[in-house]
């Protein structure tokens, strides 16, 4: 008898960029590594409940995450946070949807010779019963490493218009999918409640890397040969691996349903469901974050410091002062130090409008918010004016930021609690707690962090121009010099 396991990868897509939750989600921070409630992020719960699928029969191996480059450190970050290691971060130059992150994925995993079952999930959704979340997944592997296309289907418990359906038949042993459903208009997801054997399709797909090379090739062989042409162009820097941006920028856009999953039925490929009701959400847009939060005795949720009176159903999240709310229904509002959200809670997808005009309009609140977070710590602007700036910075022990310099602005330091060693010209001094030091317009200088506890300092940046732009690297740990 057999005793060889299963190899399982798991995926973690966390390319999305998160609009229909501005003013949190930023395209330089997106939802997925936000904290919306408890202390972990969205991506941070997806990777615990991949790392639970542990089982006597199946190999787990150290997720693979494909996501944005300008996200990989945030990804690291947030891994080691719940002490994991990633086997491999795979780094979009830009987005082409989720069908060529999978393959990318894929691609990855028949490099070392085997032909793991990949469990593909985004990093965005929540989950409150995770013993069933568990239990499911591992079926849909058991089924997968058969050679079927496993999807895990939601159990709908309203008639919901927000999500696509999976229409099933029974099968010996399970569910086969016999047809995938568009988003309906309500009186068609009430149908579908009242016939049964829908479900919402969450996403989520479990088949083994040479069987989804294979369904590609098939029915997408444009997106298999330009995605295979990226992925032979590609450069590995340390857990970092990059596809050829040429070459992935000729990759089709295209999902991973429309791809592959709805041409599958009728077809010799098998494609099965695995149901799972575990509490799960997509947290697509602020309704959604409504509907899992805890609520009072009205139905209204909140989250940070905030005050409501005389109101129903409405939610409030405060970052970073009081909010008060009066006599408000159904009403969203979302508070961070650099903007404010007010939405009807029906209306709360309808968002991506302003993040639209944001971006036509070039603002920055479209990408960063006033805290921007950076590989060596963090920095925040909390004052500026014409000819001046004020940050917060705090860097991690053991970083440093580059050696650069600015053409246009000069900086006082000032340290508020740690140490700093700081270059400053053909000087290197250690600052303690209220000493400070100047770096003159056109100095090359660089601060670091020796110590074992975060370092702060306020900066005041005073020049002619203060953009971000105006910085010369020289040398830098995290390779942007």
């Amino acid at each position: 008898m057999s005793t060889s396991k299963t190899p399982v990868l798991p995926v973690i897509m966390a390319g999305g960029s998160g609009t229909r939750l501005w003013p949190l989600s930023r395209a330089g921070y997106p939802k997925q590594f936000l904290v919306l409630s408890g202390n972990e992020s969205l991506f941070q719960l997806a990777a615990r409940r991949l790392a639970a699928l542990a089982a006597p029969d199946l190999e787990l191996a150290p997720p693979c995450i494909v996501g944005n480059d300008e996200h990989r450190f945030l990804v690291l970050d947030q891994l080691r946070e719940t002490r994991q290691e990633p086997g491999s971060v795979l780094l979009e130059p830009l987005g082409r949807n989720t069908a060529p992150a999978l393959t990318l994925a894929a691609l990855a995993a028949l490099e070392g010779g085997q032909d793991p079952v990949l469990v593909v999930t985004p990093a965005d959704q929540t989950v409150t019963d995770g013993a069933a979340f568990t239990a499911a997944l591992q079926q849909a592997v058991r089924i997968a490493a058969e050679g079927a296309i496993t999807i895990l289907g939601i159990t709908p418990d309203r008639p919901e218009t927000g999500y696509g359906y999976i229409r099933t038949t029974a099968d010996t042993g399970g569910l086969a999918v016999a047809q995938f459903v568009e988003k309906p208009d309500l009186a068609t997801a009430e149908k579908y409640l009242a016939e049964g054997g829908y479900y919402w399709n969450s996403g989520m797909f479990v088949l083994r890397a040479s069987v989804w090379m294979t369904a590609l090739e098939r029915f997408r062989p444009d997106i298999a040969e330009a995605t295979r042409a990226a992925w032979a162009a590609r450069k590995t820097d340390g857990k970092f691996v990059r596809p050829g941006k040429a070459e992935f920028a000729a990759v089709p856009s295209e999902s991973v349903d429309y791809a592959v999953m709805e041409r599958c039925p009728g077809t010799d490929i098998p494609l099965r469901m695995v149901a799972l009701d575990a509490g799960w959400n997509d947290l697509g847009a602020w309704e959604a974050v409504w509907q899992v939060a805890e609520k009072d005795e009205a139905g209204n949720a909140f989250v940070g410091d905030a005050l409501i009176a005389d109101s129903q159903n409405t939610l409030v999240h405060a970052t970073s002062r009081l909010v008060g709310v009066v006599g408000l229904k159904d009403i969203v509002v979302v508070e961070t130090a650099d903007a404010v959200l007010v939405s009807d809670r029906a209306r709360s997808q309808e968002v991506k409008q302003i993040v639209n005009r944001l971006g036509a309009e070039q603002r920055g609140e479209q990408s960063l918010h006033r805290k921007v977070h950076r590989p060596w710590g963090w920095y925040d602007s909390i004052d500026n004016g014409p000819r001046h700036q004020v940050k917060r910075i705090m860097v991690k022990p053991g970083a440093s930021l580059s050696l650069q310099m600015h053409h246009h602005r000069a900086e006082h330091w000032i340290v508020v609690s740690g140490t700093a060693e700081i270059v400053n010209g053909d000087k290197t001094i250690l600052l303690t707690e209220n000493q400070s030091t100047y770096i003159p317009l056109g100095q090359t200088h660089r601060l670091a962090n020796p110590g074992k506890v975060p370092l702060e300092i306020i900066e005041v940046q005073s020049g002619s121009y203060l953009g971000e732009d105006d910085i010369v690297r020289f040398e830098d740990t995290y390779g942007r010099a």
